[in-house]
């Protein structure tokens, strides 16, 4: 790319929570990964990722949670940086920070969302289309939940979640985040899980399959974490609540409500209750 003023251009991109309504299990690959179907839908707040051209590369986080991360090489914005480079081509250097919001191995995307949101900055400088099969094999190479944090938006997932259809979503609902600030770990999760198939999502608008699902790792989580279990208690206990669900392999809990006011109040009642909990007042689309 030659000097010119675009060079100076600097990107921001949201790195959105990832939600899964529902979550379901079926069988244990041969690959180790598990065969899942899941309901994604993504808030409207996250993490921020802002890339700034420079004359050499260099990772920085910043946030409450920056404490958290590592800036080295095997941080996946790092990781998405080289893949993608590694893809196009190009020499071109990047100032990367991570504004890193929302608590990390949550449930809520974390990571992956954040290395999408890195792979949509550079395809947007680079002139790559979001829906180019070699920017979805990046994705899937980074990591399963990767593909559905890049499309950012309600869909289905099958496979290890990244083979995904687009649905329609929830349509902005009102919805509180909640974590007891309890780090889980996706694998010691999943190595929890009973092995029981009980039947995939079913059909209907994306909310009747939610409220119809479930999230099979939900009982591995609460053994881990058992505060996962006091914190999905809180959240069915408050006005307005038209659905409660631990999102991925926890520890972060959700609510979607009938109104910005219900979720409002339950988030100042809960903030007294566990005030050491992280909370975050959002929309899921």
């Amino acid at each position: 790319m030659s000097a010119t003023a675009v060079d100076t251009v600097v990107l921001v991109e949201t790195a959105p929570a990832k939600l899964n309504l529902a979550l379901h299990v079926r069988a244990r690959r041969a690959d180790g990964y598990h065969a899942l179907e899941t309901l994604f839908a993504f808030a409207r707040d996250g993490d921020v990722v802002t890339l700034a051209p420079a004359e050499r590369d260099r990772f920085t986080v910043t946030g409450p949670f920056a404490a958290a991360i590592d800036d080295d090489a095997d941080n996946l914005v790092v990781r998405a940086l080289a893949a993608f480079r590694a893809a196009f081509g190009g020499d071109e250097r990047y100032v990367i920070t991570l504004d890193k919001r929302l608590p990390v191995a949550s449930g809520i995307g974390g990571g992956s969302a954040d290395a999408a949101a890195t792979l949509r900055s550079l395809a947007r400088r680079h002139g790559v289309a979001q829906d180019d099969a070699r920017l979805d094999a990046v994705a899937r190479a980074l990591g399963a939940d990767v593909p559905a944090c890049l499309l950012g938006r309600a869909a289905l997932g099958t496979g290890r979640g990244d083979d995904l259809v687009p649905i329609t979503g929830v349509g902005d609902c009102p919805a509180l985040l909640v974590n007891p600030l309890e780090k889980v770990s996706t694998a010691a999760v999943f190595a929890r899980w009973d092995g029981v198939d009980r039947g995939g999502i079913g059909e209907g608008d994306t909310l009747a399959r939610a409220l119809a699902g479930r999230n099979d790792l939900q009982p591995a989580a609460e053994a881990v974490a058992p505060a996962v279990r006091d914190l999905l208690g809180v959240l069915r206990d408050q006005e307005g609540v038209t659905l409660t669900r631990m999102s991925g392999s926890g520890a972060t809990c959700f609510a979607l409500f009938d109104a910005v006011a219900t979720r409002d109040r339950a988030a100042r009642a809960i903030a007294i209750q566990q005030p050491a909990w992280w909370q975050l007042a959002t929309t899921v689309a």
